[in-house]
């Protein structure tokens, strides 16, 4: 198996790692921009698409976001399918056209949100649908210090703090809308607060807070970059239960019987994995893989909210 790499940054070195959990054989190459730019074991470092020799089985785009329209239109060159980081593109300017092109050339989109893997959310979402919950309202919480993300770097620096290269908590944390829209569907309704106003000192939008209106529910999402002490949960207010589903633990609980409904030992380089296995056993039986360039952008749209 022949992949292409477009960033070699943190991430994408995660993906190279869960490739070689999977023990996939395959020759990775990455896409540099200049000799200068460094090696990482086992990988090829190339200067441009026509540089490589082989037609890849497929391209992980992983730069920064605001990269991410012109790594796809570059892409298309080889035909091959793509499977693109999150957020899918920075803005939707030119979307519905990079969407177009994709389908005119029948090239296999997958827009990775790693979180759809996420055990936890998988057994909720399976609670839901068998036990028929009668929801009155969801509130789904996520943040953490981007200090603590990238240990021996200026947090400052990284693309996640800087506007002008697709940063913001809104971007960065697209999880949370993502499993929402994959649990409970498009919502009728959108408003949200952005702003950056935090201790951190960042030129991108550090909270972010989502009412998404649903027929019978409302949905509130709110994140940000500044939590010292890491908070992801899911909060189900039902009509005769509180459900919580504690997304770093693993672990999800009633809070009126105080009963543990689902707990399991959990890594998220797991989800990782499972992803990439995903994507190549949707490669291989030409299935379309859920989320494509076209739900990734809807999603987008409500992180926008444009």
């Amino acid at each position: 198996m022949n992949i292409l790499i477009i960033g070699l940054g943190s991430i994408a070195k995660k993906h190279i790692k869960a490739i070689r959990a999977l023990n996939i054989e395959a020759s990775i190459y990455a896409l540099r921009s200049s000799l200068l730019s460094g090696t990482y074991k086992g990988v090829t470092n190339v200067l441009s698409i026509e540089d490589i020799q082989v037609k890849p089985n497929f391209i992980i785009i992983s730069n920064p976001t605001h990269l991410h329209e012109q790594a796809i239109l570059e892409s298309l060159k080889l035909e091959c399918p793509l499977f693109i980081e999150k957020p899918v593109l920075s803005n939707i300017k030119n979307a519905l056209k990079i969407i177009d092109l994709v389908a005119d050339k029948k090239i296999m989109t997958y827009v990775a949100c790693n979180m759809r893997f996420h055990p936890g959310i998988n057994y909720i979402k399976g609670y839901i649908e068998s036990n028929r919950l009668e929801i009155n309202e969801v509130n789904i919480y996520c943040g953490s210090n981007l200090p603590d993300w990238r240990p021996g770097t200026d947090y400052r620096k990284s693309y996640s703090a800087n506007e002008d290269m697709g940063g913001g908590v809104h971007l960065d944390l697209i999880h949370e809308l993502d499993y929402c829209v994959w649990l409970f569907g498009i919502p009728l309704k959108v408003e949200s607060v952005k702003r950056k106003v935090s201790t951190l000192k960042i030129n991108a939008i550090d909270y972010a807070n989502f009412t998404l209106s649903y027929e019978k529910f409302t949905v509130n999402i709110i994140l940000n970059y500044y939590r010292i002490d890491p908070r992801r949960e899911i909060e189900l207010v039902c009509s005769n239960d509180t459900i919580v589903v504690n997304l770093l633990k693993n672990r999800i609980h009633s809070t009126v019987s105080g009963k543990v409904i689902y707990e399991e030992p959990f890594y998220m380089s797991d989800t990782l994995e499972s992803q990439i296995k995903y994507f190549i056993d949707q490669i291989e039986t030409k299935q379309e893989p859920e989320n494509n360039l076209e739900k990734g952008v809807a999603v987008l749209k409500i992180a926008l909210h444009e």
